[in-house]
């Protein structure tokens, strides 16, 4: 997937060329099969007026005419037929309207920690998007997506190309700043270290079996977790104090006809003006150092990952607790 030049998001096969969809003729489908059944349902309706009229004027209104009991009986029915039509319609219209600024954002799903509905969801979604060719992510440790099975996101990244990866350098300032707002620091910024290096694991095992993984490090404190899976990007804030597991996650359509309109572009825009940011540093899988380019794309230092002096700031941690 990429941006031609004219700003218009593509999405391309293994060979190169757009893939095919045919979502057009099941929605026409379905408008025509709607159309036949409001015709059928307006000519029995039709058919039935009469028939209703005969019974209210020679059945059912003698026989309430002069028994105040029964004809009080059908007021209130009457009225509570009402009020359950109104607030149906009063539903009906704020669907509506939800599903109109769905549309205008492209969100097509909300995933939550724990909802049943959200993970019937996620399967049906997984299923469509996989043999993306590429997949780009910005997450803090990247170990949901990449280690545990909590995502369900390894059928699509077995079966991606390239792996495009930014992860939180968790001995940086940003991780520090994180940690702090969580809790208890110390044993927060060990797990992720602990997730980051089960990630960098899991990644070489992936450039090994033949896919193009490229691995980047960013320092500021993280800010959206995203995961773009060719059409659709999920996306999760980071909030500051509060476990990046407990936050919703939304995922975002890139519409094809109108690629400038939602959220999609917006967040894959984002990935990318951070992807090609000079002052993240790339991994060097062979060498296991953090790669440093100016502007140009020049090589310009190398650094151990993890640093040498790592082990050395716990002190340091320790009185910035205290």
């Amino acid at each position: 997937m990429h941006f031609n030049p004219a700003g218009v998001v593509c999405r391309q096969s293994r060979s190169g060329m757009e893939t095919p969809h045919f979502t057009g003729i099941i929605h026409t489908l379905k408008h025509i099969l709607g159309h036949i059944g409001v015709t059928l349902l307006a000519v029995g309706i039709a058919f039935s007026l009469p028939m209703l009229a005969k019974f209210i004027l020679f059945t059912w209104w003698p026989m309430v005419e002069y028994d105040s009991q029964l004809l009080l009986i059908n007021e209130i029915i009457f009225a509570a037929v009402l009020v359950v039509l109104f607030n149906l319609f009063l539903g009906a219209r704020q669907g509506h309207l939800s599903r109109r600024m769905n549309r205008l954002i492209s969100l097509v799903h909300v995933r939550e920690e724990g909802s049943r509905f959200s993970g019937r969801t996620d399967r049906t979604l997984l299923d469509r998007i996989t043999g993306t060719r590429d997949v780009s992510v910005m997450s803090v440790t990247g170990y949901d997506t990449f280690v545990s099975e909590q995502r369900q996101l390894r059928r699509v990244i077995d079966h991606s190309y390239e792996l495009r990866v930014m992860l939180m350098n968790p001995y940086g300032a940003g991780a520090m700043r994180r940690v702090l707002s969580l809790g208890d620091p110390a044993p927060l910024l060990e797990t992720y270290c602990q997730e980051t290096a089960a990630t960098i694991g899991r990644l070489a095992s992936l450039a090994a079996a033949g896919k193009k993984v490229t691995l980047k490090f960013y320092d500021d404190p993280p800010f959206w977790n995203l995961i773009v899976t060719g059409e659709y990007v999920w996306v999760q804030y980071c909030h500051d104090g509060q476990e990046l597991k407990s936050q919703p996650e939304y995922v975002f359509a890139l519409q094809k006809d109108k690629p400038a309109r939602g959220l999609f572009s917006a967040f894959y825009v984002h990935f990318l003006n951070h992807w090609s940011d000079p002052r993240h540093p790339e991994y060097d899988f062979a060498t296991r150092e953090l790669i440093y380019r100016n502007e140009r794309g020049n090589e310009v230092e190398r650094l151990p990952f993890p640093p040498q002096a790592a082990a050395g700031d716990e002190p340091e941690l320790a009185m910035a607790v205290g």
